[in-house]
Formats: structure tokens, sequence, C-alpha cells
């Protein structure tokens, strides 16, 4: 088995700002030399997450009403009480997408659906730089 790793710099609105990163990850996989393995996309930090949707406007809409619905801006949160800086709802919303995705390449090539677009979800209140951490494992 052999590893690449690849790391990219992306910058965000926040206030779940949805940045397709499919591109940057078949562009890892092509640069890797690998045939076949894992992909394992991450962002660090507790505002963001990653995760896979459909890129177009009417699901990405559909996405960020949902995570609004679960985490609204402007709710009571005791991350807020305790530190002042109004962003305990990103970090919920972060929290409940996940910081990383897993996903399958072979023959050179990430294994996605056709409607499939791996995705960045910014949620913190106030534009970020964010750094995205591609790690393949392969051969």
């Amino acid at each position: 088995m052999a590893t690449f790793a690849h790391t990219f710099q992306i910058e965000t609105k926040g206030f779940t700002d949805i940045r397709d990163i499919t591109g940057e990850v078949a562009g890892a996989i092509r640069r890797s030399g690998l045939e076949s393995g894992i992909a394992v996309v991450a962002v660090p930090g507790s505002t963001a997450g990653v995760t896979t949707i459909e890129f177009e406007w009417g699901a990405v809409s559909d996405l960020k009403e949902a995570l609004g619905r679960l985490a609204p801006e402007g709710g009571a949160y005791a991350h807020d009480a305790h530190w002042g800086d109004g962003n305990g709802f990103s970090h919920v919303r972060a929290a409940l997408l996940g910081p990383s995705l897993s996903l399958p390449f072979r023959d050179g090539e990430l294994v996605t659906g056709t409607w499939q677009q791996i995705v960045l979800v910014d949620f913190d209140n106030r534009p970020r730089q964010r750094r995205v951490e591609i790690q393949l494992v392969g051969e």
C-alpha cells in the first residue's frame, strides 16, 4: 500500500457556504499515480464539514434550509453564552455533518454517482480561508 497527501486552501463566505471541491479531489487522485484505493477528504476545524450532494441550486438550498432548521442561527447556545462569539449554531451544524468523508477510487478515477459531488460546507459566522486535507491510500 502507498499513500499520497494533498492540501489546498479555499476561500469561503461562512453562513453555510457550500463549495464544490470534487475537482480538487479528482485531480489529487490523478496526480498520485495510484490506481485504486480510498480517498479521505477532511477539513480541520470545528465549524465546517464535508459531504456529498448533487451540486445544483435546488439541492444546495434544501441542504442549507434543513441544517438551518436543525441548528438555527440566533438560537440559544451554551457555547455563545460561554465564549460570546455567536457561532454556536456553526459548531452544532458542523458536528452533524462531520469533518471528513471517505470515497473509493478505481482505475485512477474517483468513484461517484453521476450527480454526486464532494462539497465543503463552511458554517462559521464569518468568511474564512479553509484548509482541506486529502489523504489517499491505495496501490
